[in-house]
This record gives C-alpha cells, sequence and structure tokens, in this order.
C-alpha cells in the first residue's frame, strides 16, 4: 500500500476527517521508508487531489467534502462556524491537557457540545471542578473555558477562548483567580493580539499584567499536532 494510501485508509476508518496528532498516532508507518514519518504525512495530506483542510490542523477525505460540511454544519452560518471554531479549539486544550497528564475541566454548559463528532464532556477527565478553595471562588472559576489540574488538585493553567466576545471579560476572570500560582491563556485569533495588549494594560489589570500571556490558534494547532508527535515517539 502507497504511503498516502495509508493515510486515506485511516481517515476513511475515522470518518473521512481526523487531527493531525490523530494521523501520527494511528497511520502505521512502520514499513515506511523515511526517518520523518510526521513531516511526510503533513505533505500528504496538503495533496489536493485527496484531501481538503477543514480547520487548522483538520483535515479531511475530498471524497467526503459535501457530507462532512454539513455534519459539522461548516459554511451554513456564521453563528454555527464561531461554536464550531468555539468547542473545537476547546477539545484541543483538552486533548494537550489530557497528553501531558493534566486533570481537564470544561463547564458544566460546554459538556454537550461537540468536538467534531464526540461531546466535549466525554474528552474532559473531570466530570466536576475539583473542590481546590472557598466556594465563592470555585463558583467564578467554574465558568472558564478550559482548566488544568496538577496532581496536587490545583489549578496550573487557566484558559479563555475568545473567538468573538470581549477579551475584557476573561481577564476579569482572571483577575478574580489571581491569587493561586497558576497560569493564565487568552486564545483568539492572531488579529486580536494588538487588543489583548491594549487592554491588560489598565491599571485594573496591573496585578496580572506579567501573568496572562496571549496564545493564537496556530500555536494551539501546532502545541496539539506536536504533542501528539512526542506521545507517539515516546511509544517507540
Amino acid at each position: 500500500m502507497k504511503q498516502h494510501e495509508e493515510v486515506i485508509k485511516v481517515l476513511e476508518e475515522n470518518g473521512g476527517w481526523a487531527t493531525l496528532g490523530f494521523l501520527y498516532h494511528k497511520v502505521d508507518t512502520s514499513g515506511w521508508k523515511t526517518k520523518t514519518p510526521f513531516a511526510t504525512i503533513r505533505r500528504i495530506v496538503q495533496d489536493e487531489r485527496f484531501f481538503f483542510k477543514m480547520k487548522a490542523g483538520l483535515w479531511a477525505l475530498k471524497s467526503h467534502k459535501e457530507q462532512l460540511l454539513e455534519k459539522f454544519e461548516l459554511e451554513v452560518s456564521t453563528k454555527k462556524e464561531q461554536d464550531f471554531s468555539h468547542s473545537y479549539f476547546q477539545g484541543l486544550l483538552i486533548e494537550i491537557g489530557n497528553l501531558k497528564g493534566y486533570h481537564t475541566y470544561i463547564p458544566p454548559q460546554d459538556k454537550n457540545k461537540l468536538f467534531l463528532d464526540r461531546k466535549l464532556g466525554s474528552v474532559s477527565s473531570l466530570d466536576q471542578i475539583l473542590d481546590f478553595t472557598y466556594p465563592e471562588v470555585i463558583k467564578r472559576a467554574k465558568t472558564v473555558d478550559v482548566i488544568w489540574f496538577n496532581e496536587r488538585k490545583f489549578p496550573h493553567a487557566f484558559f479563555e477562548v475568545e473567538h468573538t466576545t470581549d477579551i475584557q471579560n476573561s481577564l476579569l476572570k482572571f483577575n478574580d483567580l489571581q491569587d493561586f500560582y497558576s497560569k493564565f491563556y487568552i486564545l483568539s485569533a492572531s488579529e486580536r493580539k494588538r487588543e489583548f495588549e491594549q487592554k491588560i494594560t489598565y491599571t485594573s489589570f496591573k496585578n496580572i499584567r506579567d501573568r496572562v500571556s496571549f496564545i493564537d490558534y496556530d500555536f494551539v494547532v501546532n502545541l496539539h499536532t506536536k504533542s501528539f508527535e512526542l506521545a507517539k515517539i515516546g511509544q517507540l
């Protein structure tokens, strides 16, 4: 079987689509005469004769294009694409956290939202937020889009996915959680970095200014891909 046929086979078995990380994990490259199988997979999926790009880091079979766009409600309405993007990047963050060995959490209202064809609640490792502090602080923390908890059951990192909503709202959440030795991240399109840089300078956020990082979609997609790559290498 040719290399591109191996990739097609895995995609077909997965319904016609997959993240790069999934392909790294599932495609059998043991018989490939290459020292860089992951780079080869990246090259293969860019062959427009057989594949197309659904979303950053998400590839699919061209033969399934119409079916998949309808299934994931893409190119239907701006609102549905926004919902897809928000839950998609929540899912990527959760999978990265899982691979890194963290306990992963999403808010109750997001559990039934879809990360591709799975409910987000089935991807995260926690059914509910860990009881790591006072009830009033827990109430605030449980609205954060994604939380990674460490082995001591304290929050290691908080993530807010800001596709279109006001970044300032997320900064206010982080401000309320500043007393924890945690990392804070705003995830959004690279075009919104200037907005973040402007708002983080507000006096209200002086205590967290050096603790909040802006990360864009491409960064998370690449981190997701690399995390699966490292996990695969670790099994050799």
